[in-house]
């Protein structure tokens, strides 16, 4: 054999090893597990990446790792990748970093080394500017390895905290997280669920059988709805996989790469100066009856389409993105269909973490004010209202992101001042004709301020007198114009102008600059 076929057999033993690797790599726990997932609705950790990246995006990393555990006949045992899968892709021509869980190798058990592969996609992801996606489905810690693979959830987990506000992080959990791992999720952005296939809880229903003597089943304990509408541990739940790798991307067409940039904008053909009249007539006459304010959002935003977030939880207060002359926004809106539109503990809480992750990166707030005030109770007091309502306070004030607010009928007391006033630094403050604007409704302040002069009126007279007060009272102050008087309303607009108002304002404010004072870090109200 002359030295250049001996040259070109080795190039080729060469490349033959090399795909012998790949493809023990992407055999993964081999044919008969994924056939187990694909039979329970699942798809495989590869099949999903490939899914969510934009087609061919996908440049994988650390594709032959495998663990170094020698315990418990571990090292006859070296599946190559080692049950994760690592690297990046484009969704949309945007740079992204994903992990996935396999769940055919060791149950998709963390181990020391598929913990530095994830570490190593979170710190290329923060030097470069790029969300990162997990796409969780594992058994937890891999036993056999002890500390060091509760090491690697650790350093995970320091990685998330790190990356919080500075690139967005988001999580799918598709199959099982139990343990520990659930603070990765709960450390990031958003969460999503599937449906059928998911669950996570911090302890499984045979501990809490065993310590507390409740039976539960895992997914009435930590399923998709359970955390979508109980806990509201979870942002949104999906039909199946393919279903929640959808709503990845469009998230993502919603959010800027990192806290550096603007979100993305898209061409709208919905004309920036669109009336819609039906707004003049949304709001019922009577103030005691309700109206879905999701009607009043869609019919102002860009193609009337409104991406909700936290669909499930907290109805009372509706929050998601929508685009307002083709620039994404956030919305909060208190919903009057649902408890009237009180603030609670979990609107107060779900509206301050949607604040402040839009604030984070760059995200305009708009504000769709209805609310008689905070929802009252034992319940509510002894659970920390005083502390949970001030979450949103907080959230409000301290965010500097462009901030429009919109009152259409009742804001009272200190709701009022927690929904973005103007008193917390919003720039725009519009006001409907139908906006109550007081520190209480008619009837109760009537009770108080006319206390006396109706005791001494005759039992037979009194209604009729206090009736006479409201309807002088709701005249006199139930109104905007007191307000915008004051200057703490910009302007009382025509309903069916919302939609332009809103564009001119967003087009004034698209250089705002603000800052908050230099410290640390503020001590939100936990």
């Amino acid at each position: 054999m002359s030295p250049e076929e001996k040259l070109n057999a080795k190039a080729y033993d060469q490349m033959e090893e090399l795909r012998k690797r790949n493809a023990q790599a992407e055999e993964g726990g081999g044919p008969e597990r994924r056939e187990r997932e694909h039979k329970q609705g699942k798809m495989t950790a590869r099949e999903r990446i490939e899914m969510l990246l934009d087609e061919g995006t996908f440049e994988e990393l650390d594709k032959f790792v495998t663990h170094h555990c020698t315990d418990f006949g571990m090292e006859e045992q070296k599946p190559v990748g080692d049950g994760f899968v690592t690297g990046y892709g484009r969704v949309d021509g945007r740079l992204v970093y994903v992990f996935a869980q396999d769940f055919t190798v060791f149950g998709g058990s963390l181990s020391e080394s598929n913990a530095l592969k994830i570490c190593k996609v979170m710190d290329l992801a923060m030097r470069n500017g790029a969300p990162v996606i997990g796409l969780n489905d594992s058994g937890g810690a891999r036993i056999q390895e002890g500390v060091m693979s509760l090491a690697g959830y650790a350093d995970i987990f320091l990685r998330n905290t790190l990356a919080s506000g500075v690139v967005p992080q988001i999580s799918a959990v598709m199959g099982p997280c139990a343990g520990g791992a659930v603070y990765s999720p709960a450390i990031t952005d958003f969460i999503l669920m599937t449906q059928e296939t998911s669950y996570m809880f911090v302890t499984g229903p045979d501990v809490i059988k065993t310590v507390t003597h409740e039976e539960v089943t895992k997914h009435e304990l930590g399923g998709a709805m359970t955390h979508n509408a109980t806990s509201g541990v979870a942002h949104f739940v999906s039909r199946d996989d393919a279903d929640c790798l959808g709503m990845i991307r469009e998230l993502l067409s919603f959010v800027p790469s990192n806290n550096m940039e603007d979100p993305p904008r898209r061409a709208t053909t919905d004309p920036w100066d669109r009336a819609d009249q039906s707004l003049n007539t949304i709001v019922p006459v009577d103030p005691m009856v309700p109206y879905d304010i999701k009607d009043v959002i869609t019919a102002v935003v860009d193609e009337h389409y409104f991406f909700e977030v936290h669909e499930h939880f907290a109805k009372n207060i509706v929050v998601g993105f929508a685009r307002l002359d083709g620039r994404p926004v956030g919305i909060v809106a208190n919903q009057p269909a649902m408890l009237a539109g009180c603030l609670d503990i979990n609107a107060s809480v779900k509206g301050a973490r949607f604040v402040r992750f839009c604030d984070a990166f760059n995200i305009p707030l708009i504000t769709f004010e209805d609310v008689p005030g905070f929802l009252p109770g034992t319940q509510q007091e002894f659970g920390g209202i005083i502390k949970h309502g001030a979450k949103l306070l907080f959230a409000f004030a301290e965010a500097t992101v462009p901030k429009i607010t919109v009152i259409t009928r009742k804001a009272y007391g200190g709701a009022y001042c927690v929904m973005a006033s103007k008193h917390i630094r919003t720039d725009t403050n519009y006001a409907w004709p139908t906006a109550e604007i007081a520190v209480m409704g008619p009837e109760g302040a009537v009770n108080i301020v006319y206390r006396r002069e109706l005791d001494k009126t005759p039992a037979a007279e009194r209604e009729k007198l206090r009736q006479e007060k409201i309807a002088e009272f709701r005249q006199r102050f139930a109104n905007p114009y007191v307000s915008a008087e004051r200057g703490y309303i910009d302007a009382v607009i025509e309903p069916s102008q919302t939609r332009p108002k809103l564009i001119a304002a967003l087009r004034a404010l698209e250089n705002k600059r603000d800052t908050n004072p230099k410290k640390k870090h503020g001590n939100i109200p936990l």
